[in-house]
């Protein structure tokens, strides 16, 4: 199902799916930014909704290989319903690997780096990869943004000075909202910036046109955390 025709289907998808607790896996199409097909299609929303949803498994793959890990994973998760959530478009070109089960809710440490930790929640690790790079900063692959990896978090928090969660979902009350909670409920004051959709609608565009408009390409990103950074 599209991003955005889920957003019809909240109610069926609360009270017909979780609240009885069904094995459902959710594959949600068209995750972030959709370019051409306009303002009413851009998938800005689905994080947001569903991880205040109780019970849900939430999942974000940054690349096709783990995409396939996670609809094998949610696949077999008989608990309670799952998602997936991925973007149109291609993959990486990677090369095909036999799909397996994940450890729920566990992120995977992609660079070590030193006073700078980046959180990337899904299909912007490609930018996410070029920015931990050129600043010399930690890149973590969260993975599952429910449950979260709070173990991690409090990790990279305690090993860093600063913090950026990345995302091509809505910031307002998503993965990074996410974070930030798990922070401040460890009483844990590390600073974050939450980078990713802002709170208006997207307009038309290629995907490409849209992430540098919007930022979230690897120098839109850079340079939003030079800015916070002298703030």
């Amino acid at each position: 199902i599209y991003s955005t025709f889920l957003q019809r289907a909240y109610d069926q998808l609360i009270h017909d799916v979780v609240i009885q607790k069904l094995p459902v896996l959710f594959a949600i199409d068209r995750g972030g930014i959709v370019g051409a097909d306009g303002q009413t299609h851009q998938g800005a929303f689905d994080i947001s909704f569903l991880r205040c949803i109780p019970e849900m498994v939430i999942m974000t793959p940054s690349d096709e290989n783990e995409c396939r890990d996670m609809l094998f994973t949610g696949y077999h998760y008989q608990q309670g319903p799952s998602a997936v959530r991925y973007p149109r478009g291609s993959g990486r070109g990677l090369e095909r690997v036999a799909p397996q089960q994940l450890p729920l809710g566990k992120g995977v440490v992609k660079r070590q780096g030193e006073s700078l930790a980046i959180l990337n929640f899904g299909t912007l690790l490609p930018e996410a990869e070029k920015v931990a790079e050129s600043m010399n900063a930690t890149l973590v692959d969260m993975r599952f943004v429910k449950p979260l990896d709070s173990e991690l978090i409090l990790k990279m928090a305690k090993q860093h000075s600063e913090l950026v969660t990345l995302e091509e979902g809505a910031v307002c009350g998503g993965a990074g909202s996410g974070v930030s909670e798990v922070l401040m409920a460890a009483r844990q004051m590390t600073p974050v910036l939450h980078l990713g959709l802002p709170d208006k609608f997207i307009p038309q565009g290629t995907q490409e046109e849209i992430r540098h408009d919007l930022g979230l390409d690897a120098e839109g990103i850079e340079s939003a955390i030079n800015q916070w950074r002298t703030q």
